[in-house]
């Protein structure tokens, strides 16, 4: 058995710090890492892709809104020229520093407001998925398990890794629960940790209302912004680990 785990990285900007990079590099086996568009700064960035290069933590992408002040939680109305030329500029962006940094950037994920709409609108999925396309199809993208947007993605040629979030709850239909709504971050190490372990294993994980809900995924996310995101995720690669189960990124070579 094997399971990639990541995290949203290099969303720091200038003297105001968010997450430990450093801490949650030394747990994860690929960082999703901010492109300046809803966080994150050239030099910010930079130092992330060099201790994930350090690490060995393959780089991704993590595109999003052009929206610095609404952390890119806010959803945009933008053309499809528009969205296209943002998630293009945004994967060059770091295509350059990673370069720079000793890495690569290996694949795409979209983050916050934009990950969620492209999970359901097929237009908007549609203008991403060009995007990649026109810059490398051969950079995966990670999608929300079960989602629309992974037949569409795959019909139109790329390769996809369905994802689950640890410390997000989610509803009986497989969808993540608001974060407007209570209860919808979890906190609880040793709770988000049993639940990973049977999601990788049974690929079930128990929904709000306690319905066991199946989910078919090869990659977990843990928010590295959450308070005591460290602490949680140290947690649940240990339980994964002890269950005999290899942490390895799906883009990993050697």
């Amino acid at each position: 058995m094997r399971i990639d785990l990541n995290s949203d990285l290099g969303e720091s900007f200038g003297p105001w710090k968010m997450g430990d990079d450093a801490a949650m590099l030394d747990l994860v086996s690929s960082a999703n890492v901010a492109c300046g568009f809803h966080a994150g700064d050239p030099a910010g960035i930079s130092q992330t892709l060099r201790l994930a290069a350090e690490r060995k933590v393959v780089i991704g992408a993590h595109v999003g809104y052009p929206d610095l002040v609404g952390f890119g939680r806010r959803r945009m109305e933008m053309t499809e020229a528009d969205l296209i030329s943002a998630v293009v500029y945004q994967i060059g962006a770091l295509q350059g520093l990673a370069r720079a940094a000793g890495t690569r950037v290996a694949y795409v994920k979209p983050h916050g407001a934009l990950y969620n709409a492209i999970a359901e609108d097929r237009a908007e999925a549609g203008a991403v998925i060009m995007a990649i396309r026109s810059v490398d199809p051969s950079l995966f993208l990670m999608a929300l398990a079960g989602s629309s947007l992974v037949a569409q993605a795959r019909d139109a040629g790329l390769t996809v890794i369905e994802e689950a979030f640890a410390d997000r709850a989610y509803t009986n239909r497989g969808a993540l629960v608001s974060r407007r709504q209570p209860g919808a971050v979890l906190h609880d190490p040793e709770l988000v940790a049993r639940r990973m372990v049977r999601l990788v294993k049974e690929g079930v994980i128990d929904a709000d209302d306690g319905t066991p809900t199946r989910i078919e995924a090869r990659s977990i996310c843990v928010h590295g912004d959450s308070p005591g995101a460290v602490a949680l995720t140290r947690r649940v690669r240990q339980m994964i680990e002890e269950a005999g189960i290899e942490i390895r990124s799906f883009a990993a070579t050697g």
